[in-house]
């Protein structure tokens, strides 16, 4: 057990430091090659903070751990959404930008009732709940059309900050990526063995494991980045890392995952999604209580003590 547990450590470590090596080496490599940052933006470093969800999903969806697969999504969203917003919110109230609250919140709404919708057969017809290849296609659309609406978002704000790429040697560069790679690999395939080693030596399912333990460590990117944007008071990175981390997961980490193998879908992740959706829903009414566009210091506390009520009930279902 306490083995497994440091064999997840150490595979956590290498896939958020694999991630950064790899953005990294990318972004220097895009620069040298005359990228626009608007590009590197919307491709290298949006990808970057997600890369650990998606390797993990990656290994889970090849490895048939179809719980860990839901779960990690879930989790992640869920750890996003009610801890990192909740913890960054405590620090310094997030005040947004209309566009967040009128179009990225509704959108991770959406996104949401997507996935609910394409997991529940049973709800329509008679049918097993199974995530299709085809339903990982209609995933990847969206995906490809919330790309589009950011990239028509950034490309009309003529005072968007430059994206900020060190110039690097084409070896340092070079060996960035590759170890990157190499990082993102060994720390994925291990964080997988030993959360479903964990997981028998608990005697718990996989699915609390990926809600929980997988879900936060591959969520640690979001919460540095939001943590460091919300001391430094820039509350639409803070914010905007969540929303679109979220939206992210579910229609392109999860497209993915279905595409690789089809997954099969257990029901009992629809209690999952309705706190999902609640929250959501919480945090887009909040941008009309208290001050204006901003989530207040104890709306935000609201959002932390729900997800360590909802942690804690889970862990007690067992389920």
């Amino acid at each position: 057990m306490i083995i497994s547990l440091l064999v997840l450590t150490g595979g956590l470590v290498l896939l958020i430091k694999g991630a950064d090596w790899l953005v990294n080496g990318a972004s220097a490599l895009a620069k040298k090659y005359n990228v626009s940052d608007l590009v590197i933006g919307l491709t290298v470093v949006a990808f970057g903070t997600s890369a650990p969800e998606l390797v993990v999903n990656v290994f889970a969806s090849a490895q048939n751990h179809q719980d860990i697969v839901f779960g990690n999504i879930i989790g992640s969203n869920l750890f996003n959404l009610f801890a990192i917003l909740g913890i960054s919110g405590i620090i310094f109230p997030l005040t947004v930008q209309n566009n967040t609250v009128k179009k990225e919140i509704p959108i991770s709404f959406l996104a949401i009732i997507v996935i609910f919708i394409l997991a529940n057969d049973n709800l329509f017809y008679n049918s097993t709940n199974v995530m299709s290849r085809f339903d990982g296609i209609i995933l990847l659309i969206c995906f490809c059309l919330f790309l589009f609406y950011i990239y028509k978002q950034i490309k009309n704000k003529s005072d968007i900050a430059d994206t900020q790429v060190k110039q690097l040697s084409v070896l340092r560069i070079t060996l960035l990526i590759v170890f990157g790679l190499i990082g993102l690999v060994v720390g994925g395939k291990l964080v997988i063995n030993s959360a479903v080693d964990i997981a028998k030596a608990l005697g718990v399912s996989e699915k609390i494991i990926g809600l929980t333990i997988v879900a936060a460590g591959t969520s640690l990117p979001e919460l540095a980045t939001s943590v460091v944007a919300t001391v430094k008071k820039n509350c639409d990175i803070a914010v905007g890392n969540v929303i679109g981390s979220n939206i992210f997961n579910i229609f392109f980490i999860l497209s993915v995952s279905f595409i690789i193998r089809p997954t099969t879908y257990d029901i009992s992740f629809n209690n999952d999604l309705y706190v999902l959706a609640g929250g959501t829903l919480f945090l887009f009414l909040a941008m009309f209580t208290g001050k204006r566009k901003t989530l207040d210091r104890w709306e935000a506390m609201i959002l932390l003590i729900a997800y360590i009520i909802y942690i804690l009930l889970i862990i007690y279902k067992g389920y």
